[in-house]
């Protein structure tokens, strides 16, 4: 693994420099890069400004998919309690809230416009982390783009973890798709949820090649799900989390890190990284790196899936659909239907 400098893509120069891994070329290859960069919190316009150099320098080295952290769009509020105690809600966290969902976006909406123009002018395939904002609901939220600058759907966590939960709505079984493209099948898994091995089963019966993972686990045990999921699904795992410091965050008394605000000074680590990529073999390609912003890259020789799933095919020769089976509800759940609608469909010329 070397440390590679990035051609100039900006009259400033490149943000930082990518780190760079071979590929196999006895078999298709296809470019991929996953993006270790903070979002510039409660400010959607400049961070959307800071992808597109990313996705610029990203674009400058080749890469045909490039994959964004969980949150980046809209941002991961790690360390806020959004003044939440069983049974109060505080005015302060109130307000918390308000901004929160005023940097997210509308799906569909002008910033996914501005993502989809991105991925056209620059020739990739985009994975990109956001939170949605559906009405008053918060989701985490991954988009997909592909390379003509078209936007191709969405993935929304189902399942938020801890005090998420509080800030972020769940998503249902619509929204879980895998893409077939030229590079491959690509969907995505957020952080957690690619511990639930159900939600995992049903990535692999679609047939996904190529498993993004946007995350804000940054734990070196993260490491070891991500290797696990290589080995289980025979695919290439794309794992893109952020490199934080305090000073990414506004500083207090606007926005706390309830706990270890005392702790802090602007240069502190938050949140330490560890984006990597890994084979279906298991071979870490490039990564995991804890070192700073940085461009993660690695050729994903595509045949290695194959060989991959020679030994292990999950939902293949492996299976045992008379003994275990799984059923996926995947309709969107709606918790308002109104029946004027079917009833005008029911009234309409035949």
């Amino acid at each position: 693994m070397s440390i590679v400098p990035a051609p100039p893509q900006h009259p400033d120069g490149p943000l930082f420099a990518e780190v760079d891994m071979g590929g196999d070329a006895s078999a298709p290859t296809v470019r991929a890069t996953v993006v270790q960069a903070s979002t510039i919190f409660y400010d959607t316009p400049a961070t959307l400004e800071k992808a597109e150099r990313l996705l610029a320098e990203a674009a400058g080295y080749g890469s045909q998919l490039v994959v964004f952290p969980e949150a980046f769009i809209g941002g991961y509020p790690r360390g806020s309690n959004f003044g939440v105690t069983i049974g109060n809600r505080t005015a302060k966290g109130k307000e918390d809230f308000r901004k929160y969902h005023a940097s997210a976006i509308d799906v569909p909406g002008p910033e996914v416009d501005r993502l989809a123009a991105m991925a056209g002018k620059y020739k990739v395939y985009l994975v990109m982390g956001v939170i949605e904002r559906d009405g008053y609901t918060l989701y985490c939220t991954v988009l997909f783009f592909d390379s003509q600058g078209r936007f191709l759907g969405k993935h929304r966590k189902i399942m938020p973890t801890a005090l998420e939960r509080i800030i972020w709505g769940f998503g249902d079984g619509s929204t879980i798709p895998v893409f077939e493209t030229p590079l491959g099948k690509i969907g995505a898994a957020i952080c957690w949820e690619n511990r639930m091995p159900l939600l995992r089963t049903a990535m692999y019966a679609k047939g996904v090649e190529i498993y993004c993972a946007p995350t804000a686990d940054s734990r070196d045990v993260w490491q070891a799900s991500m290797t696990h999921i290589a080995l289980e699904g025979g695919c290439f795992v794309l794992s893109a989390n952020q490199f934080c410091r305090r000073k990414d965050y506004p500083p207090p008394p606007e926005y706390q890190f309830f706990g270890t605000e005392e702790e802090l000074s602007p240069d502190s680590v938050v949140c330490a990284g560890g984006s990597v990529i890994i084979s279906p073999s298991g071979a870490i390609l490039a990564g995991p790196n804890y070192d700073g912003e940085a461009l993660i890259s690695a050729d994903l020789g595509l045949g290695e899936i194959a060989r991959a799933k020679f030994d292990f095919d999950v939902v293949g020769h492996y299976a045992r659909p008379e003994v275990l089976s799984l059923i996926v509800r995947d309709h969107p759940a709606k918790p308002v239907t109104f029946t004027s609608a079917s009833e005008k469909n029911e009234d309409s010329p035949k």
